[in-house]
């Protein structure tokens, strides 16, 4: 069945960076987009980052673009979510995932970021 376990995330002051990961499997890892979404609480869940099947095109939010570099490594069947610049308003847990609403997804990690 699909598995993403995410990790990497953590708590960092404001400025900082976390570098997430994810690594996939029970599927063929390499024949999808993948996604990466967040939630803070209280919030909807939103859409953070896509990256194409070959790694060579991704896609922001407008409130992470310039901060965040979304990568993947298809011998790794792993993603990997670079953020840099980091502020309060990213505090959430994030998924990695198989679909942009986030049917398939992973447990999350939690990046809480102190100002």
């Amino acid at each position: 069945q699909v598995q993403l376990v995410e990790s990497g995330g953590g708590l960092v002051q404001s400025g900082g960076s976390l570098r997430l990961s994810c690594l996939a499997s029970g599927f063929p890892f390499n024949a999808y987009w993948m996604y990466w979404l967040r939630q803070a609480p209280g919030k909807e869940i939103e859409w953070v980052a896509s990256i194409n099947q070959q790694g060579d095109t991704a896609y922001y939010a407008d409130s992470v673009k310039g901060r965040f570099t979304f990568t993947r490594d298809n011998a790794k069947d792993t993603l990997h979510l670079q953020m840099d610049s980091l502020k309060s308003d990213d505090s959430a847990v994030y998924y990695c995932a198989r679909d942009s609403a986030g049917e398939r997804r992973g447990q999350g990690t939690q990046v809480t970021v102190s100002s």
